[in-house]
């Protein structure tokens, strides 16, 4: 807190010495403010953005063994051996922001919250959470979402932004209802070609015009089977860092397709051109490059598929093992295609393979269990490696593939220490 401001200046400006700052902007808004301190605020946006960030401080709260990658905005992500949950619990599932949380959010308030169709279709709508819940069939369905740039530290030469390792990526129970049941209630014209996603996520600016992200999909994805508009996450409401109200969740999708906070979905007649959708943002080259080209951003189209990925979840690199005895290796494969064929592990750097059991999904888009036991035949250092094929016989590679300067896609396979004693 700062001292009282006097030396001649009205009382009112003692409004620093309130409580918080949050408390204060969400009370007055800043045009208030400015009239309560009797003076205009030259740096109006910077209280924002400092309000903004003041009330994330305990954004963290339920968090648990995540490594923080950036505080402005947002960003953790998870290390492998804590995502062997079937369903990954809130206090280990990644966070990906773009912008500040709402305040409406942090505070848990969903009053007067409404939902916009609109765009190319017949009837635009206007839906409450309650006319959501009421007119359309509820679902859960078990989705994983991974951020675009997940293992994008692996990449060299490096790509800009955050430097993900294994764990930007969560698999939870998502209750709500189909998109495609609430979009065709709103009549899609035959002139749809992609969906526009909007929130009202505060910009880090501070600038109340600038949108953070607005991403879409091709409006045949919006349609397919599993995306959903999403209320409550492993049988309770959002929380707040991860989209309260109300969020798409887009599987198969990089996440940022799946809009938090959203409360506008307009279908357009061509590929979405909002925040984040043109120029590198989440696009990759339409051909092969060379590591380190500089492609032309006409070259560069959406990232749509997420490629086929597996993760040892157990045990956690580095551990030790006894030498000739068997022990579990066990963790999770997903495809952004839909389900994965097989997994298999090696202990001899990729000389020879073993398959592994894999489960079937619990649904479509579900990351799938594999377990497999292994001997680690001597006393010395191993690496325990998992390759995941999808159904089109697709498999991970050993290395860092297609290298795109973002550093988009990498799902080469996972790998940890191991030490046989």
């Amino acid at each position: 807190m700062t001292d009282k401001i006097t030396d001649g200046r009205s009382d009112k400006a003692e409004i620093a010495d309130e409580p918080t700052r949050r408390t204060i902007l969400k009370a007055t808004g800043l045009t208030a403010l400015g009239a309560y301190v009797g003076m205009n605020i030259p740096f109006e946006g910077n209280l924002m953005a400092l309000a903004q960030g003041m009330s994330e401080e305990d954004i963290m709260s339920g968090k648990n063994g995540l490594v923080l990658l950036n505080d402005r905005p947002l960003n953790a992500e998870t290390p492998a051996h804590l995502l062997d949950d079937d369903v990954t619990p809130y206090k280990h599932f990644f966070i990906r922001n773009n912008g500040f949380v709402p305040d409406s959010a942090l505070d848990m308030d969903a009053e007067g919250w409404t939902l916009t169709i609109d765009g190319e279709v017949d009837t635009a709508l206007e839906l409450s959470i309650g006319e959501l819940k009421s007119r359309f069939e509820e679902v859960t369905l078990r989705l994983v979402l991974e951020c675009g740039g997940n293992g994008r530290a692996f990449f060299n030469p490096g790509a800009s932004g955050n430097q993900w390792t294994t764990g930007a990526v969560g698999c939870a129970d998502w209750t709500g209802v189909r998109l495609s049941d609430v979009l065709n209630a709103a009549g899609i014209k035959s002139s749809a070609v992609y969906t526009a996603h909007h929130s009202d996520d505060p910009h880090l600016s501070g600038d109340p015009d600038k949108e953070v992200i607005s991403r879409g999909v091709p409006i045949e994805k919006a349609l397919a089977e599993g995306g959903i508009i999403a209320w409550a996450m492993n049988g309770e409401p959002i929380p707040a860092v991860h989209g309260f109200p109300l969020r798409l969740v887009i599987p198969g999708y990089p996440g940022s397709a799946s809009q938090k906070y959203v409360n506008r979905i307009q279908i357009r007649d061509q590929e979405h051109d909002g925040a984040k959708m043109t120029g590198y943002s989440y696009r990759v080259p339409a051909y092969p490059v060379a590591p380190g080209t500089e492609v032309p951003e006409e070259d560069m189209v959406v990232l749509t598929d997420m490629p086929v990925k597996s993760l040892i979840t157990f045990p956690q690199s580095g551990a030790q093992a006894a030498a000739g005895e068997a022990m579990e290796v066990r963790g999770h494969a997903w495809s952004g295609s839909g389900d994965v064929a097989s997994v298999d592990i090696s202990i001899d750097f990729g000389a020879t393979w073993t398959p592994a059991a894999l489960e079937a999904p619990v649904n479509k888009f579900a990351w799938q269990r594999f377990r497999a036991d292994v001997t680690l035949p001597q006393a010395g250092y191993y690496e325990v490696w998992a390759r995941a094929t999808d159904l089109n016989g697709v498999s991970q590679p050993p290395v860092v593939p297609g290298w795109n300067p973002r550093g988009y896609g990498n799902n080469m396979q996972h790998r940890i220490a191991m030490i046989a004693t």
